[in-house]
């Protein structure tokens, strides 16, 4: 080791290898403080409040194998479902209701985050169910053992105490006090499993549709393995995730001695100079570990810094406990209980220790110590190169452990400025005074109609409809049925997906709207994208099948726009019938020019939509006048305004694409996000932003470009394709 210090100056360590910094933090801006003007007012949902302290107490009752000792209270929401002792966590109506509860409380508030313009709604939302289900953690346990307890003292009334179901209860009843501990972190994790699920399968990809990648650093914190363990400190949990530490005030592997070894050595290094601060954030970065202790080939500057590091833990007394703890992890099933983990761990250092465990293992009479010898062994003879190997380990656990440790303090600081309200009176206190964020499922809500604030008009027009029941007269086929079946009977089944109503059906065309509702993040525009897009490749699909069948095929236009007011109504009788400028528009974004299919508009492209301004001889004045012409031959014209509108709903990502156009290949401007128009439902829309050319229709050339624009929702695979590819290569893929 002193050969490296004479060659490598460890105190330039900084200098050349420079170490990332993390510092956990949470923000709750833009909300109001509550009735005590420091906390923010929350009120959950009681339906979701019922059934997470349902679920809960099932789990305890299910990991305390007390389900004989405990009978189920009938729940206000549901029956309870069997639990079997010793199965597998429960997948019963209340547990599956729970399960679906929680995303829909979270995709609630992310709505409303996004109509509020603000993550921290739905941030206040999330750590509110963390709040409320570490609170319950404990609560449901009691409750739990009371009933335990109510039931062993129902039994022994009237019979005798020595009886051996009597004894049987009461052992049982004393070992789920004695278990405690394990069956919260049990629970606790089972939890934590649901959160996580819940933020893979729903709510990361909503989030990024609505916000862009804001804030996903933040939401690590919501997933932490120590969120539910008291202090952050559990010695299963540790040495199954991360690696035990110590936890009597004698043992040098204690959290903050360790810190200190770490902290000095990076400062011998030439790191953490800036004081406290820097040295946590350093300590909080897991990747740091490998840049400082490994590296492919040899490197004497790394080399010098594993052999100093392999030094503090030595000269601290501290490598004979690493080498332990990762010893004992495997012996935890074998001997925990009745073995404390601290006391296991000891065991493998201190004969004397060693000689105190064996005899509680006597006592237990089953349990053999042979496992506990080789494992101690093991410690004890461990070769330089496996103590060097378990340095290294034992770093990136640490500060794996050190990194969860102050997120889970950085949560915990956020979960004291939310004041949880269950009393009726501070809730109407707290509402009267607009002070109260409430977040509330489907279920808690009043049934009553939420007021429209704006609505989109879908058109979807049949091109050449004329020729096509001519056509089709002419062979004796009926036209009726055929566009029944293959445009309008499936277009009806879309609708439900979609929250789409359909307004009539116009000769040719289906007229479809799509509602905003007050205080709701309804994504009109974006689902009626998706809704479009998704109408369009039906019609495709079918006129494949039709191609095959000698049938003639259905060609769609279809154009969108949005209105940001309510439609107005008249009355037919006893049916309103909508009166709206976005039905106009959406018309003319439909349509498509004959002429513009004489310019040879759609060849050798992977887009549907152009619009050109062109120069015609006017009739009566002689003098030129530039006109609109539109080709729109199955492809989606989205209106300005509904572009405007779904670049405010979703997060939207431009970048250059080379793509084939009319005018051969070209750089296009496209937008990308991703739109989630269920739980767990997530479509990538693609809107390609063009200009519009003022072209010679007579000799077919371009002359100049406008400043117009238009917008097509792109419905060509290779858009797609390409997109991802470019997602793919650069590790984007929100």
């Amino acid at each position: 080791m002193s050969w490296f210090r004479q060659r490598v100056d460890l105190g330039q360590c900084a200098a050349q290898i420079p170490l990332r910094k993390h510092s956990p933090s949470l923000t709750l801006s833009g909300l109001l403080p509550g009735i005590d003007n420091v906390r923010h007012d929350v009120s959950l949902s009681p339906k979701f409040a019922e059934l997470a302290r349902a679920h809960i107490a099932r789990l305890i009752v299910l990991f305390g194998d007390v389900k004989d000792l405990c009978p189920e209270e009938r729940p206000v929401v549901r029956p309870p479902s069997v639990i079997v002792p010793g199965s597998t966590p429960p997948r019963g109506k209340e547990t599956l209701e729970f399960k679906d509860a929680l995303p829909e409380l979270l995709t609630l508030a992310l709505n409303r985050a996004k109509t509020e313009d603000n993550l921290g709604v739905e941030t206040l939302c999330r750590l509110s169910v963390i709040k409320l289900l570490r609170q319950e953690l404990a609560a449901q346990f009691t409750a739990v053992l009371k009933r335990c307890q109510a039931y062993l003292q129902h039994y022994e009334n009237g019979r005798p105490p020595q009886g051996q179901r009597g004894i049987e209860l009461r052992e049982r009843t004393a070992k789920l006090q004695l278990a405690k501990k394990t069956i919260l972190r049990k629970v606790g994790q089972e939890l934590l499993s649901t959160l996580r699920d819940a933020e893979k399968t729903v709510l990361a990809r909503m989030r990024r549709s609505l916000f862009g990648n804001a804030a996903d650093v933040e939401y690590e914190l919501f997933l932490n393995r120590l969120l539910f363990t008291p202090d952050g400190r559990d010695d299963f949990l540790s040495a199954e995730h991360y690696v035990m530490l110590g936890n009597y005030e004698r043992d040098p592997d204690r959290l903050d001695p360790l810190k200190a070894i770490a902290g000095n050595f990076l400062h011998s290094l030439g790191y953490a100079t800036e004081g406290e601060g820097e040295l946590d954030a350093l300590l909080s970065e897991p990747e740091n570990a490998p840049l400082l202790l490994s590296a492919e080939g040899e490197d004497p500057l790394r080399e010098a810094v594993l052999a100093a590091w392999v030094e503090r833990l030595e000269s601290g007394g501290v490598l004979a406990h690493v080498l332990a703890a990762y010893a004992a992890a495997p012996l935890l099933a074998e001997y925990s209980p009745p073995i404390h983990p601290q006391q296991l761990k000891c065991a493998l250092i201190s004969r004397e220790e060693r000689k105190r465990v064996e005899n509680l293992l006597e006592e237990h009479g089953k349990l053999s110590p042979e496992n506990l010898w080789q494992a101690a062994r093991r410690v004890e003879h461990a070769s330089r190169a496996d103590q060097t190997k378990l340095a290294v380990r034992f770093l990136g656990d640490f500060l794996r452990y050190y990194r969860d440790l102050r997120r889970m303090q950085a949560l915990e600081a956020s979960l004291d400025a939310i004041h949880l309200i269950t009393g009726e009176k501070l809730r109407q206190l707290s509402a009267v005074n607009h002070t109260l964020y409430e977040f509330l499922l489907a279920q808690d809500r009043q049934e009553q109609e939420e007021k429209v604030v704006s609505h989109v008009i879908v058109k979807a027009d049949i091109r050449d409809s004329t020729g096509l029941v001519q056509t089709l007269f002419e062979r004796g086929l009926n036209p009726a049925s055929h566009f029944s079946l293959k445009f309008y009977e499936p277009v009806n089944k879309l609708l439900p997906k979609y929250r789409a109503q359909k307004l009539f059906i116009e000769g040719d065309a289906v007229i479809l709207a799509l509602f905003e509702r007050e205080g709701q993040a309804d994504l009109p525009v974006a689902r009626a994208c998706v809704l479009a897009r998704e109408m369009i490749e039906i019609v495709r699909g079918y006129n494949e099948q039709s191609q095959k069948d000698g049938l003639p095929v259905l060609e769609l236009g279809i154009g969108i726009a949005f209105q940001d007011t309510a439609p107005m109504y008249l009355m037919d009788g006893t049916a309103p019938v909508m009166i709206s400028s976005a039905l106009n528009v959406s018309d003319r974004l439909a349509s498509s020019s004959k002429s513009a299919r004489r310019l040879g508009v759609g060849a050798n492209s992977v887009f549907n939509v152009y619009q050109f301004q062109t120069v015609e001889d006017a009739d009566t004045a002689g003098q030129p006048e530039e006109f609109l012409i539109r080709y729109n031959m199955g492809g989606i014209l989205l209106g300005e305004s509904a572009f405007q509108k779904l670049q405010r709903e979703i997060s939207l990502s431009a970048q250059e694409l080379a793509l084939p156009t009319v005018w051969g290949e070209n750089k296009v401007r496209i937008y990308s996000g991703t739109v989630a128009v269920a739980p767990g439902v997530v479509h990538r829309v693609a809107i390609r932003e063009a200009r519009v050319p003022h072209i010679d229709a007579r000799e077919r050339v371009l002359k100049r470009w406008t400043d117009l624009h238009y917008y097509e929702v792109c419905t060509h695979t290779a858009v797609y394709e390409l997109l991802d590819t470019r997602a793919a290569a650069t590790g984007n893929h929100g």
